[in-house]
């Protein structure tokens, strides 16, 4: 699965609430309105839980939601 990178910067210091283990770059598919977008984001290698920083889920997100529901 051929992922893009959708985050600037480090989140090398995250970690999982519930596991404990450092959030790792993992490759994701994230569905939005019967479209699957696959994008690289912190995960715990553990649980599999994802962490969506603020900025993308406000920012780029967003714009991709707009988008969508425009169609």
């Amino acid at each position: 699965m051929s992922s893009m990178k959708v985050l600037e910067g480090s989140y090398s210091g995250l970690r999982c609430a519930p596991c404990g283990k450092s959030l790792e770059p993992c490759a994701v598919e994230l569905e939005y309105m019967g479209s699957r977008f696959n994008v690289e984001l912190p995960a715990c290698p553990s649980c599999g839980a994802v962490f969506i920083p603020e900025e993308l889920a406000m920012g780029k997100m967003a714009q991709v939601e707009h988008l969508l529901e425009d169609k």
